[in-house]
């Protein structure tokens, strides 16, 4: 299937996916801060620069997409239809570098947390979920537990 765009509309259209500062990531900081939690953004100082850094609690959070990350089971890891190839290699790639920033953090003892897409996205509809998710993250971050998807 050819693709509808030019390649410079592609281009224009593919720089506007943002890494940091979207949506999930707003909406799970806000979260955060309203419940008294101080964090970092971005912290280039700690291995795969986790999109939320507690320094008190030496806890990472990263907010994962579920298409970019390939979340297993999830209806948003879809793959395109075309260039089938390189995505599939991309999806691998992005899977293989998480599994190493995890390992690098683990050696440094630093506690993660990844929260997916698909699960954030549920908790801004439905509020008991919101509140037993942020209670599950909450009680992650002030734990002893090391690592916690979800």
């Amino acid at each position: 299937m050819a693709d509808r765009l030019t390649p410079d509309e592609r281009s224009v259209l593919m720089s506007k996916i943002r890494g940091t500062g979207t949506k999930p990531e707003v909406y799970l900081r806000k979260l955060l801060f309203s419940d008294g939690l101080r964090y970092r953004v971005n912290v280039s100082y700690i291995p795969g620069h986790p999109d939320i850094f507690l320094r008190r609690f030496n806890a990472a959070i990263f907010v994962n997409g579920c298409f970019w990350h390939h979340h297993p089971g999830c209806k948003g890891a879809t793959t395109p239809k075309s260039n089938t190839d390189y995505w599939l290699a991309k999806f691998d790639r992005n899977r293989r570098r998480d599994a190493e920033v995890a390992a690098e953090l683990a050696a440094q003892g630093v506690r993660q947390l990844v929260v997916w897409e698909c699960t954030l996205r549920q908790m801004n509809r439905d509020a008991g979920r919101e509140a037993a998710e942020l209670e599950r993250i909450e009680a992650f971050i002030r734990g002893d537990e090391k690592r916690l998807e979800l």
